[in-house]
């Protein structure tokens, strides 16, 4: 991932947290911190955390490399491991008389 993705997650994250904080507890963290929501500095961290959202739509719709592709593939095979409800060997012709 590049540097400008893993920043625009981190903001991504830290307005999903504060989203969580408005719905749960009616507290809105940024404008605790930054001194209201018409504020400069509050209005420029929820501009940046809407700007991330849009660098993370990259992320969403990046084509998934054929490296990781192979590994899914791998995990997610089909092993016929024998267990109480597999097929059975016939063993009637081993019984003995």
């Amino acid at each position: 991932m590049r540097t400008l993705q893993r920043i625009a997650l981190a903001l991504v994250i830290i307005g999903a947290i504060n989203w969580g904080l408005i719905g749960f507890f009616r507290f809105d963290l940024v404008a605790a911190i930054f001194g209201g929501q018409g504020s400069f500095l509050a209005r420029v961290v929820y501009g940046l955390v809407g700007l991330s959202g849009l660098v993370c739509l990259s992320i969403l719709f990046a084509p998934i490399r054929q490296e990781d592709h192979k590994k899914e593939q791998i995990n997610n095979r089909n092993l016929k491991y024998a267990t109480e409800f597999g097929e059975e060997n016939d063993l009637s012709e081993y019984k003995k008389d």
